[in-house]
């Protein structure tokens, strides 16, 4: 079988191996696929920070730190966003919001990607200023202004403002300042004096806009989402490699089942051809023990006819009654084997066991008195169904068996016991030697016998009797002395013929 099943079961692990492969491929793409939705995602804010930047854009390019950071806090409300950080052309934060990351130490400016446990740092390093343009505007570089100085009050911002062109008032840059108008007006028409912006040279502007220009930003994501996908989608994955093994599994064990159904069902034809032939040798042994039958009484009546002459001598007297004992060792053991041999078909009827085991004691009197043994039988008349010719075979057999086992002035218990469920137990009880334990599963075999003159078929003849019936037979001690040969199972009737009901 094993060379049979073999092949099968590589194939299945096979078919298993793959569908596994299988999985793992599926994961790794559905892996690669939600970090690349994550990456999508990330653009995406891109995109709308640049919106952002060009909504606070005023002229000259500049843009207040202050605002930016309100709109930034704005924006980390919503979606996996968790940090952003407006970097310059050195890579140095300009604005920070959100959990803070520390660039240099993770090395992301140069990978420009890292994934940590919960989060994903991207620095993407384009010129978002020089990208962010309104139609019909110049497209300038984006200056993020730091917060305004109290303590000088000509800031950055009114310095770029100066940048691209003089305030009003001034031909060029070198004349003094005005002297503070009297309704207390500045030069740019608001509330509050303050001194007039200079212009900024090339050189101050090149410089600002090395420091303070915006040239990319580093945002940090969550990955809780990405995580949570690539979590599910693997114990789906692990469930479908389970089920996928389950199948397998099942299927090698139908296979198996399969293959030895198939080997049992050559094993049935075979064994019923055997059972066939088995028959048929039976009945050609009974047939032959039934013939050979007439010539042994032929020998006897011979050997009788011899030992009753008057001219014969003690020797040739002794010599006949030699030949008629073994003549009927031998019809005794023929007859046995034919009892053995022949059919039982049950004929079911009430049957009292009392007054078969009376019948039985009737016919063993000479037994038992020739042994001195004291025969004993119940009085609970128990009355169940079966052939009672069978059983009162089954029964003689048993208690001639004790009575063969026992000693002189010895007991034998004839006992029947009515259990629950309808159900009776016949136990025939000696206080003789008793079966050694390990005779006890060999002694209802054929031809297996402890008596000097037992056939061996005696007690066989009884679990043929027992099984026919669909009963069951043991042989158990019987404490402290002795053995017990239980017949459990038997069914019980309501008729009792003894009582006429």
């Amino acid at each position: 079988m094993a060379r049979k099943t073999q092949p099968v079961y590589l194939a299945l692990l096979a078919v298993w191996g793959v569908i596994v492969f299988w999985q793992v491929l599926e994961h790794r793409r559905v892996r690669a696929s939600a970090g690349a939705a994550l990456i999508n995602r990330s653009e995406d804010i891109s995109t709308t920070l640049g919106l952002v930047i060009r909504s606070q854009r005023r002229f000259g390019g500049v843009v207040s730190q202050e605002r930016m950071e309100t709109a930034l806090n704005a924006l980390l409300k919503f979606g996996d966003l968790k940090s952003v950080a407006l970097l310059n052309a050195a890579g140095s934060v300009l604005i920070s919001v959100g959990a803070p990351v520390d660039l240099e130490a993770t090395g992301v400016l140069q990978t420009g990607e890292r994934w940590d446990d919960h989060t994903v740092t991207l620095v993407n390093l384009i010129d978002l200023g020089a990208g962010v343009t309104r139609e019909g505007e110049t497209n300038r570089p984006t200056i993020v202004l730091p917060p305004r100085d109290t303590n000088n009050p000509a800031g950055p911002e009114d310095r770029e403002r100066g940048r691209f062109g003089p305030p009003p008032g001034f031909a060029d840059g070198t004349n003094p300042p005005p002297r503070p108008p009297p309704d207390g007006t500045n030069a740019f028409g608001g509330r509050g004096w303050r001194p007039p912006p200079r212009r900024m040279d090339e050189a101050e502007y090149q410089e600002l806009l090395k420091s303070r220009g915006l040239h990319g930003l580093a945002i940090a994501m969550s990955t809780d989402t990405f995580r949570h996908t690539c979590g599910q989608d693997l114990w789906m994955r692990f469930i479908i490699g389970c089920f996928a093994g389950v199948s397998v599994i099942g299927l090698g064990v139908a296979w198996r089942n399969i293959v030895k159904s198939s080997e049992l069902q050559v094993r049935l034809v075979r064994a019923s051809e055997l059972t066939s032939h088995l028959k048929e040798m039976n009945l050609a042994a009974a047939g032959l023990a039934h013939e050979t039958r007439n010539p042994l009484n032929i020998i006897r009546g011979m050997a009788q006819m011899i030992s009753r002459r008057a001219d014969a001598s003690t020797e040739v007297r002794d010599h006949s009654r030699d030949i008629i004992s073994e003549t009927d060792r031998v019809t005794a053991q023929l007859n046995e084997f034919i009892n053995y041999s022949r059919p039982r078909e049950v004929r079911r009827a009430p049957v009292v066991l009392r007054a078969v085991a009376a019948e039985v004691a009737r016919a063993l009197s000479h037994d038992l008195d020739e042994k001195n043994i004291n025969l004993e039988i119940s009085e609970a008349p128990v009355t169940v169904e079966a052939d009672e010719q069978l059983v009162r075979q089954a029964l003689f057999n048993l208690v001639l068996n004790a009575i063969q086992a026992g000693t002189d002035g010895g007991e034998i218990r004839v006992e029947v016991i009515e259990g629950p469920g309808l159900e009776a137990t016949l136990e025939i009880r000696d206080n003789g030697p008793g079966v050694a334990p390990e005779h006890r599963a060999e002694i209802f075999k054929p031809y297996f016998t402890t008596q000097p003159k037992g056939t061996g078929l005696g007690l066989a003849v009884v679990q043929q009797i027992v099984r026919a019936h669909g009963w069951e037979i043991e042989c158990v001690p019987n404490d402290p002395k002795g053995a017990i040969f239980r017949i459990t199972r038997m069914k019980v009737t309501s008729k009792n013929p003894e009582h006429g009901s």
